[in-house]
């Protein structure tokens, strides 16, 4: 299914300052909110949909990948929102843009309850940060990588809460497990009432008598984890991908951060990228120039044969259409360009010095461009147009 842009999920142009992004957000997020559509799964989609939209483009450092790559560019085999089966992970992220007039007090005052009835669940973890080396093979055709990512992951003995045991999680004394507090102060316009995050559980709702033993309370532990990342076909080095969920795990239950793939190119021996075209250089002899011959070449998915006319000219460039790398989340596809260099050797022979100034003598070797023969800066604006 073809992801929607996310410009339009929130009726945003491209130009939206980041409040204008929030407000766009706040208004999509409410007409489509569960408790307001129950039942309907199409607006729980909406709902979702507009939360991933969000999540990008309220990031610079993502909004400016999307903007230049699209969703290829941020988007990997990470889990996101619009994919997400846990509601829970979307109120906890962005639940406080929308204020208490919608989780509040529209949807039941429920203090620090979510609007699916659920409190505030521990810290979210941080994202992590990786590189991926690539080689032009893998770029060329995309590739699905198995990788290994030492980082923190839900301790298997508490379950992510914490706790020693089920016996050991209490509801919190100070805000009576609603996870908020409320005071009411007296001004000259008359009662105020703030609601605040319970600074006994932290907005949890509970709070633990006894710690587990493996993770000393925190409900996550550093270990390892293999993560399976989707490689679009067509990145480039520099490029990141943000892989929603996979980063550090969160503390006691909390949402797990993203995990930023950063994209490096693997040198090739012979080839040389440029943009979406690949570069190669020939290297051909000088009676080769002469007579003409045909050689084959590196390319990214094996090697091709070509064919060199006779009175090839040093600087002539050939080019294999379609060979080069396809462009991201796009139908275009580069190709590779062969630049010919005639090779003058360094040191010859008396035999061979005495030929080649019997043959320098020749007008056949003396340089007669012709006028159709392109200049080396037309080559090069014709390469890059």
């Amino acid at each position: 299914m073809t992801k929607r842009d996310y410009y339009e999920i929130l009726n945003v142009s491209k130009e939206a300052s980041a409040d204008e992004i929030k407000k766009a957000y706040r208004k999509v997020a409410m007409q489509f909110h569960p408790d307001r559509n129950p039942g309907d799964k199409s607006a729980e989609e909406k709902f979702k949909e507009a939360a991933e939209a969000y999540e990008i483009l309220s990031d610079s450092d993502k909004k400016a990948q999307y903007d230049r790559f699209g969703h290829a560019g941020v988007t990997g085999n990470g889990r996101g929102f619009g994919g997400a089966s846990n509601m829970e992970d979307i109120f906890s992220q962005f639940g406080d843009i929308f204020g208490e007039d919608i989780f509040g007090s529209f949807f039941g005052g429920g203090g620090g309850r979510r609007g699916n009835g659920q409190r505030n669940r521990g810290i979210r973890g941080s994202n992590l940060r990786i590189k991926l080396k690539l080689t032009y093979e893998e770029i060329a055709k995309g590739v699905t990588k198995q990788i290994k990512v030492k980082k923190h992951v839900t301790c298997s003995t508490c379950g992510g809460n914490g706790a020693k045991d089920k016996n050991s999680v209490q509801t919190c004394g100070t805000c009576g497990g609603s996870g908020q507090v409320r005071r009411v102060s007296n001004t000259f316009l008359g009662q105020m009432q703030t609601v605040t995050t319970c600074p006994a559980c932290n907005g949890e709702g509970a709070t633990i008598t006894q710690k587990c033993v493996s993770c000393k309370g925190e409900g996550r532990v550093y270990g390892e984890e293999t993560v399976s990342l989707e490689i679009p076909a067509g990145v480039q080095e520099g490029m990141q991908l943000s892989v929603g969920g996979r980063g550090n795990a969160g503390e006691r239950g909390g949402a797990p951060g993203d995990l930023i793939v950063l994209i490096e190119e693997e040198h090739h021996k012979d080839l040389h990228r440029d943009g979406v075209n690949v570069a190669f250089e020939l290297h051909i002899s000088f009676t080769d120039a002469v007579f003409g011959t045909q050689v084959e070449v590196p390319t990214i998915d094996g090697r091709a044969k070509i064919k060199i006319p006779s009175g090839t000219q040093s600087g002539k460039i050939f080019r294999l259409k379609g060979k080069g790398f396809p462009a991201v989340n796009s139908y275009e596809k580069g190709d590779q360009l062969i630049y010919v260099n005639v090779w003058t050797p360094q040191q010859v022979s008396a035999e061979e010095r005495a030929t080649l100034e019997k043959l320098g003598q020749s007008p056949n070797f003396k340089p007669q461009p012709e006028k159709s023969d392109k200049s080396f800066f037309d080559k090069v604006r014709e390469m890059f147009s």
